[in-house]
């Protein structure tokens, strides 16, 4: 079964940074070194100002030199590139991102875990900061279940373990 895609495509730098800036938060973003307006490498720099968790893969006709050690790209393909190997290399940057993701559901579940087994329900209902906390673990639990298939066995042992004090 071949993984769907929801695809989102910006022609121009400032069309990229203006549908981030909307909400849109992509797993993994494809990104030309030569875009009309802004160019690859400042749009490059710019999406991870924004401390989005997303993958970047450069895909350029530019061969790359030292200037690309600066550069905070996730995977570098020189075109022309084969279905084949852009469809790998999509895959690939979803499951570091799946992993990545998955560690911080780790941290955040292990805090509700704790919280909700030693306190009270009726203390937690009204609580803000332990409803996003909620809603955090929830999110992640679900963007890694989609980007990652054996995540949901992973989530499961994790839930498994007792967190309470004898």
């Amino acid at each position: 079964m071949e993984a769907v895609a929801d695809v989102t495509i910006a022609y121009t730098g400032e069309e990229a940074l203006a549908t981030v800036d909307d909400g849109y938060r992509p797993d993994v973003v494809l990104l030309d070194r030569h875009m009309p307006g802004q160019s690859g490498d400042e749009v490059l720099a710019a999406l991870r100002d924004r401390d989005i968790d997303t993958r970047i893969i450069m895909i350029t006709a530019i061969d790359p030199g030292l200037d690309i050690l600066e550069l905070p790209f996730d995977d570098y393909l020189c075109k022309p590139v084969e279905r084949a190997d852009l469809r790998e290399a999509v895959d690939t940057q979803c499951q570091v991102l799946a992993y990545q993701l998955l560690g911080e559901y780790f941290e955040v579940e292990a805090k509700r875990a704790v919280i909700e087994a030693e306190l009270p329900p009726g203390k937690l209902d009204d609580h803000e900061a332990f409803g996003e906390l909620d809603r955090r673990a929830d999110a992640l639990a679900d963007r890694t279940s989609r980007l990652l298939p054996e995540a949901e066995g992973l989530l499961q042992s994790f839930a498994g373990i007792d967190r309470e004090g004898y």
